[in-house]
């Protein structure tokens, strides 16, 4: 079991790097992975609206559709601490020179 755990770790490790490199694609996967539970992180629908926000931010269609189902799910609150993480994740100095 361990080598599964060490697997789902490099898959979100894997994603984060690309996100942290400014991939839309890999907002959106982390947006599925918090806001189903998969790749070993728990759900986590902040954190999802947070990925699916900068995926839609950025372009990536399937995000913003997924952004408003998970937001049916939400308080008004809590949107906007997603909201928050994400203009934050965007005023990163490293997406800023990117």
């Amino acid at each position: 079991m361990s080598y599964n755990f060490k697997s789902t770790d490099f898959r979100i490790a894997e994603k984060m790097a690309y996100a942290a490199e400014g991939d839309p694609q890999a907002y959106y996967e982390l947006g599925v992975a918090y806001s189903t539970g998969s790749d070993g992180v728990e759900v986590d629908l902040i954190e999802a609206h947070k990925w699916f926000n900068l995926a839609a931010v950025s372009g990536h269609r399937r995000s913003q559709i997924c952004r408003a189902e998970i937001s049916d799910e939400m308080t008004a609150g809590e949107i906007a601490k997603a909201q928050r993480e994400a203009r934050s994740w965007m005023q990163q100095p490293s997406l800023m020179a990117a």
